[in-house]
């Protein structure tokens, strides 16, 4: 053993983070986001919120992984404490499989094709089709799939290198000296449990442990310990994920540490008892890789067998470890936890329902405000107005954090999705200034008692309906992300402003006949303003939509062509509208 080795080590170990790391970043975007769609609709069942938990902790190829995201589900409040129990049992499980990947290397071939089945020939091959993939394919897809296969090559390279640089160790005369130390189970547990921690990837300390035991010093006595341990020291990640969280997202750390932890000690114990009695003779035989993957499973599966039935036993105990404070309360925002950023697909989802409920804020606000000007309500302008500072609270803080998520690696169905974010929370603030505005002259009128003539009533009401249509429109366009739907604003904006100038010349001719006066002209300017940035408004959410469709978007372009007097569609449109609305026959 010497500097090489050592050298050789440090390499192995960092190939073989670097590309776990890789390969579950790109595995998660390839998922789209259904990973966390699936843990939403976790159920009351147990065996199917376990099984989801080890399906989706395969996918990720991370335990930690999903437990940080339980973290973030439950601290942003789509999940219940309680649920992700049972999706953390599934997913200790789910994790041991990257052992038993591992451990194929070991398999005996003597040149046949059974040498595929090895992951140091296999993943070989899969680099080779991922490369194609990268560089060859168009599809976003596509390239992520190939990304994966590299990255799981890269892994491979990293754990043959610590193989290979561990292999004089079982010549050192000191190693195993170091080794005796391990026969103390709680030196050995603790000392695993220290090193996972550090590294912060369970599945990495156990291809470590695999690759050590190819010297063949590595007992069954010494590996059940260290196996207890990795698994222990793997809940660092979820401690620390879960510091400034609420209480109830705190839990969900605790709580996958009281699994392991509860699981490590009874079985330990049950077993340590077993064998002073039936003196098992494999205690003392070398382990190998596959025995090691072997050790792994069985640990988890034992610990979710005997653990599952004392599940509320559990929930109980970390609630009193991390208790909820007193006169707490929840925070309005917590669903934009900066933990999910390490989550895109589910800080893109989230992202979407923070921003529907700010479209939905924004067009209540718009709605109450129209109706004030036809019948005054004193309590409805406070809710606008209260209405409007959360809004803006909205805004900064989905601003913020859409800004951050950006900077991630996001697929481009995702990039496409936060730009429209960007894009329509502008304009939803907007909206909101707007229905201030329209609160502002509606209590103009009722404090001046200024009133429409019956014909100025009328324009106005039919304007207002047609205003109302275009931000229905709108608004359902961006929360179902209908790209044909938000086709119908632009010919509808058009009417509008068709009517506003009708309005206007009305007006002037009723001023000139003694039917209006100048005061209520002003009030009337202003409404009208209002209306029109409204439908403005609503055009920008309606291209913004479009534009999320398409990958060579031009706002203006798109505008002027579906205004071209060759578009008939546009004036179908526009026609139907026209006699719908337009007051003028």
């Amino acid at each position: 053993m010497n500097i090489f080795s050592v050298i050789t080590l440090l390499g192995g170990l960092t190939f073989f983070l670097y590309g776990m790391n890789v390969m579950s970043a790109n595995l998660e975007k390839i998922s789209g986001g259904k990973l966390e769609a699936m843990l939403r609709k976790v159920t009351s069942n147990p065996a199917m919120s376990m099984l989801l938990g080890a399906v989706i902790t395969i996918s990720m190829q991370s335990s930690s992984a999903v437990t940080v995201m339980l973290v973030g589900l439950v601290n942003s409040g789509i999940m219940l404490f309680a649920d992700t129990v049972t999706v953390i049992f599934g997913a200790h499980i789910g994790t041991t499989l990257t052992a038993w990947i591992l451990s194929l290397s070991g398999i005996s071939t003597n040149g046949s094709l059974l040498g595929l089945l090895k992951p140091e020939y296999f993943s070989l091959v899969l680099a080779f089709i991922g490369i194609i993939y990268i560089m060859f394919s168009h599809n976003d897809r596509k390239k992520r799939i190939g990304t994966v296969f590299v990255a799981f090559a890269v892994l491979m390279y990293g754990m043959e290198l610590m193989k290979k640089s561990m292999a004089p160790l079982s010549e050192m005369q000191g190693f195993s000296t170091v080794l005796t130390a391990f026969k103390n189970p709680v030196i050995a547990m603790l000392a695993a449990a220290v090193f996972t921690g550090i590294i912060q990837s369970s599945a990495a300390s156990i291809g470590i442990l695999q690759a050590l035991s190819a010297g063949g010093g590595i007992t069954f006595g010494m590996a059940i310990p260290i196996v207890m341990g990795q698994n222990i020291g793997t809940c660092a990640t979820a401690l620390i994920s879960c510091v400034g969280t609420e209480r109830k997202a705190q839990r969900v750390a605790v709580i996958n540490l009281l699994i392991t932890l509860s699981g490590s000690v009874i079985l330990f114990c049950l077993f340590s008892l077993v064998n002073a009695v039936l003196k098992f003779a494999f205690v003392a035989m070398p382990v190998n890789a596959v025995d090691i993957a072997l050790i792994h499973t069985l640990f988890n599966v034992l610990a979710a067998a005997l653990l599952m039935p004392l599940r509320r036993i559990l929930i109980r105990i970390s609630e009193k470890l991390v208790p909820d404070k007193q006169d707490s309360s929840e925070k309005l925002f917590t669903a934009l936890d900066e933990r999910l950023i390490n989550t895109p697909v589910v800080a893109v989802s989230e992202c979407s329902q923070m921003v529907a409920k700010m479209a939905e804020l924004a067009h209540d606000s718009v709605n109450k405000a129209i109706g004030l000007i036809f019948e005054f309500d004193e309590k409805t302008i406070d809710e606008i107005m209260k209405a409007e500072d959360l809004i803006d609270m909205y805004e900064d803080r989905l601003g913020s954090f859409l800004v951050k998520l950006s900077s991630k690696g996001l697929s481009s169905a995702n990039i496409q999705t936060v730009g429209k974010m960007l894009h329509a929370i502008g304009d939803f603030e907007r909206l909101s200034d707007h229905a201030v505005n329209l609160t502002e002259n509606a209590l103009e009128l009722h404090d001046k008692q200024i009133f429409f003539s019956e014909e100025g009533t009328e324009e106005v009401k039919r304007l207002s309906q047609a205003l109302l249509e275009i931000l229905n429109i709108a608004m359902n366009a961006i929360k179902d992300d209908d790209a044909e739907l938000a086709g119908k604003v632009e010919p509808l904006e058009e009417v509008i402003d068709y009517l506003i100038t009708k309005v206007k010349g009305l007006h002037v001719k009723r001023l000139q006949s003694g039917k209006c006066t100048i005061e209520m002209g002003f009030v009337l300017s202003d409404i009208l303003t209002n209306f029109e940035r409204i439908s403005d408004h609503c055009s920008n959410i309606a291209v913004a939509v479009i534009e999320a469709k398409h990958d060579h978007f031009d706002s203006h372009e798109y505008l002027n062509d579906i205004k071209s007097v060759n578009n008939e569609h546009f004036q179908k449109r526009f026609d139907e509208y026209m006699e719908r609305y337009d007051f003028t026959h």
